[in-house]
């Protein structure tokens, strides 16, 4: 069987010295390649997906939050449990349990899906944006409408899912992004009152993010707030002369991102009235 690295090559999607030098930066994060892959910038999240469902034969799903789920279906997972391993049950039939994922090699998660479910899962394979979505209208009741906009831009998925429950639980509309570049076409076309985004992500940084952002006229009010693992004053002095309008400290408590998000709208509605 082949790597999924010779798969990547050979679809033209990558390069033999990219391959190698993710193969090295993998030896010290200890993380899978798909994911080193991702932070290098060089792969998207369905292009990875569309390589390993080439590689290992799964099937594939998109476009599946709009589908309407049984109540009973869902709460064969709870909702902490989806959110945390990023899973999503799409259908039951007999013994078996279809079930959206972004890792179908993460044994651990699976074994706990068999345990807690009793059934036998199949994996489908979709994006962690989609898988998100889904958890967001299904499991935590978010509506496309009414509650202000805001865009989370984070390129970690239990990171994204603690501020997406937060917010969703105040009532906002959340939009997810994995990377700068998505989150400046959602931002131009939706036009959120409010972005939350990460510094350092592939394709796009937080950064870069912020300067298209108030490059762009339609865009160039909207308030960024910054997420970062650096913490210092002089971190935080610096983001803020960068031109952020604040600055959420990680690890992330949801209780800090609601009162920094409620300030930030607050005063922008002031300053705007």
């Amino acid at each position: 069987m082949k790597h999924l690295g010779d798969i990547l090559v050979e679809a033209d999607i990558i390069s033999q010295k990219t391959l190698e030098r993710a193969l090295e930066r993998q030896k010290t994060k200890k993380e899978r390649l798909g994911a080193v892959l991702e932070r290098m910038g060089v792969i998207t999240e369905d292009e990875l997906v569309e390589a390993l469902s080439k590689q290992f034969n799964f099937k594939t799903i998109k476009n599946f939050v709009g589908h309407t789920y049984p109540q009973e279906l869902l709460d064969m997972l709870p909702s902490d449990f989806a959110m945390k391993k990023l899973v999503f049950p799409l259908k039951q039939k007999d013994t078996m349990l279809a079930v959206a994922i972004t890792d179908p090699f993460d044994l651990e998660t699976m074994e706990m899906l068999n345990r807690i479910t009793g059934f036998q899962v199949v994996p489908v394979l979709a994006t962690r944006k989609e898988i998100l979505d889904a958890i967001s209208v299904h499991y935590l009741k978010s509506s496309s409408e009414g509650g202000e906009a805001i865009l989370v831009v984070e390129d970690s998925a239990p990171v994204a899912a603690i501020i997406q429950q937060a917010l969703v639980m105040e009532g906002y509309k959340v939009l997810m992004a994995g990377d700068g570049l998505e989150a400046l076409k959602i931002a131009l076309s939706e036009r959120p009152k409010l972005i939350i985004t990460d510094s350092v992500m592939p394709r796009m940084d937080g950064y870069g993010l912020l300067r298209a952002i108030r490059a762009n006229p339609m865009t160039a009010d909207t308030p960024v707030i910054m997420l970062t693992s650096k913490t210092s004053t002089e971190d935080e002095q610096q983001a803020l002369e960068f031109g952020f309008n604040d600055f959420i400290p990680k690890p992330v408590q949801p209780l800090r991102v609601i009162s920094r998000t409620r300030h930030i709208l607050e005063m922008t509605k002031k300053y705007r009235h």
